[in-house]
């Protein structure tokens, strides 16, 4: 399961289509493009970082999407274009005065249906 505590990283999170080109192989003919559902979402590069670990493993999702599970795309050479990438930077103030960035990275989950196999 997703760990319930990384839960609010997948809030407003926007399902997309990734095109993945077919690897060609010598002398064999390019195939067709194969389409994955995916989950887009923005997130601070310092929860990125806590999230790294659980990179490249499938997790089950609860709530709103539970019957789904997620994996996040970090440097499979399959998902390059969706690896990690700048998400931008917020300036912003504290309450003390002091100015500060907070820094964010665009994260894609590669997201599929689960499907439980049941014994006869």
């Amino acid at each position: 399961m997703w760990p319930e505590e990384f839960a609010y990283l997948l809030e407003g999170s926007e399902e997309v289509a990734l095109q993945i080109a077919p690897a060609a192989s010598e002398g064999a003919p390019a195939g067709k493009a194969v389409s994955r559902k995916a989950l887009k979402a923005r997130v601070t590069q310092q929860d990125f970082e806590k999230i790294w670990p659980l990179a490249e493993a499938r997790y089950r999702l609860g709530g709103a999407l539970a019957g789904k599970a997620i994996t996040l795309i970090t440097n499979n050479p399959h998902y390059q274009s969706w690896h990690p990438s700048d998400g931008g930077s917020v300036e912003s103030v504290s309450g003390s005065g002091h100015a500060y960035t907070t820094r964010y990275v665009i994260v894609h989950f590669l997201l599929d249906d689960v499907r439980e196999t049941v014994e006869a």
